[in-house]
């Protein structure tokens, strides 16, 4: 299934119902008052963010929504019944612009609350209503007005615990598969990733979220490669997990990192502060020995972190028990990581 993060939609919402004029006509009250009922409210329209969602692809095949409009108003003294309200379902994570001007209208992060979007219109009133001392048979009713229209923009941004970072062929979706039952395609050539791919990790009673998101290249906040497709997921992780080949030499794998993290604060200077660990993946392809000059030499650079191999499996408990670790802490807000 491919994976969609932005679309432009309209909805409308319902009309209202007409007022209605009308008389009363019974038998031996030959001159009865107005009874003409109001017409109903139309139907709003509504988004909500659900976990049954994962992309924006249905909104590509169905571009335009519609709730339904008010019923007219009825003789007798009856009110027309109110449109159903239209519930539209869309990813946590979802950010909504008016398309026109680029307003911000809405960024859906918490599942479940509903969110009015488009607000259906009054119904109008009947004759009943405008009996007055001056005026005790009033012929007339008011329509009922249109409900709101709007083209939206929406964007998702992925929400995610850890973000898995790196430039192409890190490792990230090897990794991902090795943590969870993510399924992201893995082979040896760049942007094997070319959607974000999430996956659910539990460790020691902890369950974390990690998104595997397509690789860097320098010039990705300029839209380089992959760049803004990769670079605005970035931005809804708590941190990031940035991955990084250990088998090539210790200074091409700081100016490997020194990429990456150009790449991040070009694109918004906050999320060069986010707070992130380095892995460096494919230890399997060193010996203990190599690993361990490898390790003393990366030090001598400012660089530590974990080696690890999705291969074997060698590293990821020790790392899986330090991100458990710190996710006790993002429960508690005012704990500052670090």
């Amino acid at each position: 299934m491919a994976f969609v993060d932005e679309v432009i939609i309209r909805v409308q919402a319902g009309a209202g119902g007409d007022g209605c004029v009308s008389f009363r006509r019974e038998k031996y009250i030959p001159f009865g008052g107005p009874n003409g009922g109001n017409g109903g409210k139309g139907g709003d329209v509504l988004l909500v963010a659900s976990r049954n969602k994962q992309s924006l692809l249905d909104f590509k095949f169905q571009p335009f929504y519609r709730a339904t409009r008010g019923e007219h108003g009825k003789g007798k003294d009856m009110d027309g019944r109110g449109g159903d309200d239209l519930v539209i379902e869309v990813p946590i994570g979802t950010i909504v612009y008016e398309a026109e001007t680029g307003h911000l209208l809405a960024d859906l992060t918490g599942e479940g609350k509903p969110f009015l979007i488009a607000a259906g219109g009054a119904g109008g009133r009947g004759n009943k209503t405008f009996v007055s001392s001056t005026q005790r048979a009033p012929r007339f009713a008011t329509p009922g007005k249109s409900g709101e229209s709007l083209e939206l923009r929406m964007e998702l941004r992925l929400l995610a615990d850890i973000g898995l970072v790196g430039l192409p062929n890190a490792g990230k979706s090897s990794f991902l598969r090795r943590v969870s039952r993510a399924q992201p395609k893995v082979a040896d050539y760049p942007f094997t990733t070319l959607d974000p791919n999430l996956g659910v990790v539990k460790h020691k009673d902890c369950s974390l979220i990690f998104a595997d998101l397509p690789g860097l290249i320098e010039g990705a906040h300029e839209g380089a490669g992959l760049g803004h497709k990769f670079l605005k997921h970035v931005s809804r992780n708590r941190m990031l997990l940035h991955l990084v080949d250990a088998s090539q030499d210790a200074d091409r794998i700081k100016r490997n990192v020194e990429i990456v993290n150009t790449e991040i604060s070009s694109h918004d200077p906050e999320l060069g502060k986010r707070p992130q660990m380095l892995l460096f993946t494919k230890a399997d392809l060193l010996s203990e020995a190599d690993r361990t000059m490898k390790r003393r030499a990366l030090e001598g650079r400012g660089l530590n972190g974990y080696f690890v191999s999705s291969h074997s499996g060698e590293g990821v408990s020790a790392l899986l028990d330090a991100l458990a670790g710190l996710s006790v802490r993002w429960e508690q807000p005012e704990a500052p990581l670090s």
